[in-house]
C-alpha cells in the first residue's frame, strides 16, 4: 500500500508508521506548492493508494471521485507532530480493514 502525506504534515511522521509501509510526504516527491487537483493527479498518476491530510475543506473543494486514490482526514487541532503522533495508531488499524471507505475522517 503506497501512501502520500500531504505538505500540511510534518514530513517526520512517515517514520512514525514503522515497517511494512510506504510512505511519502508531498516534499519528498519535489510536488510542494501543488495544487490540490494537480497534486491528487500525479498521486493517481504515480500508483499511490491513500492520501492523508488535515485539510478538511479538501474533500469539499474536489471532485475527489474521480481520483483512484482513497483519503484519509486528520480532525486535529493543529499540524504539529506531537499533535498527530498519537493519530497513527488509528490509522494503521483503519489500513489493516480489507475495505477502506473513500474518506475516512479520524480523530483524536
Amino acid at each position: 500500500m503506497k501512501i502520500l502525506l500531504d505538505e500540511n504534515l510534518p514530513t517526520k511522521l512517515k517514520y512514525n508508521f514503522g515497517e511494512g509501509f510506504e510512505i511519502f510526504t508531498v516534499k519528498d516527491l519535489g510536488w510542494l506548492g501543488k495544487k490540490n487537483g494537480e497534486l491528487l493527479g500525479l498521486a493517481t498518476f504515480n500508483g499511490f493508494d491513500i492520501f492523508i491530510t488535515i485539510d478538511k475543506n479538501l474533500i469539499h473543494q474536489q471532485s475527489i471521485h474521480k481520483f483512484d486514490l482513497k483519503f484519509i482526514v486528520l480532525l486535529a487541532t493543529d499540524n504539529k507532530h506531537q499533535t498527530l503522533q498519537p493519530f497513527i495508531e488509528k490509522i494503521k488499524i483503519l489500513l489493516t480493514n480489507p475495505i477502506i471507505p473513500k474518506i475516512s475522517e479520524i480523530s483524536f
